[in-house]
């Protein structure tokens, strides 16, 4: 917001210093109060760009309309008027269909009454008039295409870590149901002949039931958008030590592992889901960097796990969604996760995840 109260400021000063030191001006003061009236608009731009079309070029449409009915001979308009093309940006930027077609007429039929007004205007200066017009939405619209494929994007990968999760977490219930029903047969089994081998069972499978009821709870807040699970090995906290090798040294990978005994199957992997991804940004993205620094330190109610490398962080926008893709799984699970440049030098990831977690 505070860009648009400097950006008013600046045009409507502008708008002052050229009524005071231009002579050329037709109608000074009214072109002043006329620009002053329009600027406002720009606050509006953004949530209602029809609106703020309609009220800043019907303005200039009168002016100019008013200017020929008075027999105005010459210049009616500031240059800080330009402030208007904003306008035709916003309204390919964030406006609707029917926002578009309207709007874009009120453009036009302005821009006519405009040339009408100016005599002196020649062929050269009408096409370059709507040039500039057309540049103004063209890039308006170029930049909504942009965004909504960004935003498609960042979707998708939300998208595929989800995927990614519940097929993890099938596997895990799976194991669970699997362990339940042997139990179960083996129970039925010895109940006759040995009574307190059937107790036992039956408090394996209480067990495993409470488990397998959590890792669902899980599964049901991470729902694919297909219903098709693969049965893929789940990597965990054990698969850190190959994953830190798969390196070849280039960058060192440095891993501190403690307290991570008895961790959920889905908290495990997260916990190498994560650093496998952080790995592979500094392998893919970091310039210069001879070092990656994993700690995974469990403690009573939560998991830390940190990823910090020396290298020089690759330039804003190029490293992709990876981030996105960790800090998914990381709030799916209950935890949190930030990224962000370290002190003096380097990237640092760092995960906060519950033991509980699924």
């Amino acid at each position: 917001m505070w860009r648009d109260w400097l950006l008013v400021a600046g045009f409507g000063v502008t708008a002052v210093l050229e009524t005071v030191f231009r002579d050329d001006v037709v109608w000074p003061l009214a072109s002043l109060v006329t620009t002053l009236a329009v600027l406002p608009t720009l606050f509006i731009r953004r949530t209602q760009p029809l609106a703020a079309i309609a009220l800043g070029f019907g303005t200039v449409m009168v002016f100019n309309l008013v200017a020929i009915v008075g027999g105005a001979d010459g210049v009616v308009g500031l240059n800080a008027t330009a402030f208007v093309l904003f306008l035709p940006y916003a309204l390919l930027r964030w406006g609707s269909g029917r926002d578009i077609v309207a709007g874009t007429a009120v453009v036009l039929v302005a821009a006519v009454v405009g040339i009408t007004q100016d005599d002196s205007a020649t062929l050269g200066d009408v096409v370059g008039g709507f040039i500039v017009l057309c540049l103004a939405e063209t890039l308006g619209l170029v930049v909504r295409f942009a965004t909504s494929a960004q935003h498609r994007a960042r979707h998708d990968v939300r998208v595929r870590e989800r995927e990614q999760l519940a097929r993890e977490l099938h596997d895990t219930v799976a194991h669970h149901v699997s362990a339940i029903v042997v139990r179960a047969q083996a129970g039925r089994v010895v109940a006759a002949t040995r009574p307190e081998a059937a107790a036992e069972a039956l408090e394996v499978i209480e067990g495993e039931a409470g488990r397998t009821l959590a890792e669902l709870r899980t599964l049901v807040s991470a729902l694919r958008e297909d219903a098709d699970a693969e049965l893929t090995p789940m990597q965990g906290v054990a698969d850190l030590e190959r994953l830190a090798a798969a390196t070849g040294g280039s960058p060192r990978v440095e891993l501190t592992v403690t307290g991570i005994d008895d961790l959920r199957p889905s908290v495990a992997a997260a916990v190498y889901r994560i650093t496998q991804e952080s790995i592979t940004n500094v392998v893919r993205h970091a310039r210069h960097a001879t070092r990656v620094e994993v700690s995974v330190a469990g403690e009573d109610d939560v998991v830390r796990l940190t990823v910090r490398d020396d290298g020089d962080p690759a330039p804003r926008g190029t490293t992709g969604y990876g981030v996105i893709g960790m800090t998914e799984r990381a709030v799916l699970l209950g935890g949190t996760l930030e990224a962000g440049p370290a002190p003096g030098r380097g990237w640092t990831v760092s995960a906060v995840l519950p033991r509980t977690a699924g």
